[in-house]
């Protein structure tokens, strides 16, 4: 593998420079492992964790990091603010598997900033790098990285200046998401300020925003000269986009999936919730999610109906299932009213 494909975190190398983005309700370990098992990952992160329900041991959240060995390695992103326990629980989760934790200075969502974590750490830099240099003391032997914005105002750009501090504080490696806190996800993410930080610091750099495809990563590379690639809404609908692009990277075939390929990783998921959480979790997560997966199936709004109108995870199975065994476009009724499906059908491009 060429060198600049090679990415290590403080002592940890990366097997592929791909990492599986921190999101709230959605980085669970079902859906970990669902990437993990299609291949690619090189690192997955936890959703955003409360540093004091770890401190008070609330199982709730604590459960939702201990890893496991085929969910490894693993990143705990935690959240707060100068005020919170953030070093204690950052030594927590340090002595309890942890291969990487993360401070979230990106959040843009009022609940986090309003508490005074996520992106607002943006508007105290110096504050910020004295908390994280704590926190790098608290979690030593385990590295320590921080995922940040360009900046809180529409068209600030600290990232930076406060990519140096962090660096002198400790931080192992830096994510950069390249859209300010005033834009949420709007607009298209600025590679230059991701690549501003590239030419300020010795550490990794790791590019976030907008990869949906794998000229996108590649462009994420080739144009700011990062050392890796975070994905996070595109992994929603396309779990399988790690693999894809690592392919590209090594030069292989990237595969092009079928319908029903596509299917078996939704049945997959479905599986895994339920092995992992319970029945009311998997009938939430794939009632909410059939959406996204369904724009990389074609059309398919019979089957996304039949999945939001379940009544429990086994009507979810039989209504994939159904899709399954057959490559029609859509299901029809034939007179005896069961779902027939038409023999035409068509592999879709990967999104």
């Amino acid at each position: 593998m060429p060198e600049w494909r090679s990415m290590k975190i403080g002592a940890f190398k990366l097997e592929a420079p791909l990492i599986l983005a921190p999101m709230a309700g959605i980085t669970d370990r079902p859906f970990r492992q669902l990437c993990r098992e299609l291949g690619g990952v090189g690192l997955a992160c936890t959703d955003l964790l409360n540093c004091h329900a770890i401190v008070r041991g609330v199982e709730a959240i604590c459960s939702k990091f201990i890893p496991t060995p085929e969910d490894q390695p693993l990143c705990v992103q935690l959240y707060g603010n100068t005020e919170d326990p953030l070093p204690e629980a950052a030594r927590w989760v340090s002595t309890h598997g942890a291969t990487t934790i993360d401070v979230n200075m990106g959040c843009p969502v009022d609940k986090v900033c309003k508490k005074n974590g996520g992106s607002l750490l943006l508007k105290t830099p110096r504050k910020t790098a004295a908390l994280v240099r704590a926190i790098v003391l608290a979690a030593h032997p385990v590295p320590v990285t921080a995922k940040i914005r360009l900046g809180w105002g529409e068209r600030e750009c600290i990232a930076p200046a406060l990519s140096v501090l962090l660096e002198d504080a400790g931080v192992a490696a830096i994510t950069v998401h390249g859209r300010t806190t005033f834009q949420k996800f709007r607009g298209k993410v600025d590679l230059d300020g991701i690549a501003a930080v590239v030419d300020k610091v010795s550490i990794p750099v790791i590019g976030n925003g907008d990869i949906t495809t794998i000229e996108d990563a590649q462009h994420m590379l080739d144009y700011t000269k990062c050392e890796g690639i975070m994905i996070g809404r595109a992994a929603m609908r396309t779990p399988w986009i790690f693999a894809d692009i690592k392919a590209h990277l090594n030069g292989d075939q990237v595969l092009n999936r079928s319908r029903k390929d596509k299917l078996q990783i939704i049945l997959r998921h479905l599986d895994l919730i339920i092995m992992h959480k319970n029945e009311h979790a998997a009938l939430h997560c794939l009632k909410n999610r059939i959406a996204l997966y369904g724009k990389t199936l074609g059309h398919v709004k019979p089957l996304k109906e039949r999945v939001r109108l379940a009544k429990n995870a086994d009507e979810i199975r039989k209504a994939l299932e159904a899709w399954l065994l057959s490559p029609m476009d859509e299901p029809r009724k034939s007179d005896d009213g069961v779902h027939q499906c038409s023999e035409s059908g068509s592999n879709l491009e990967l999104v």
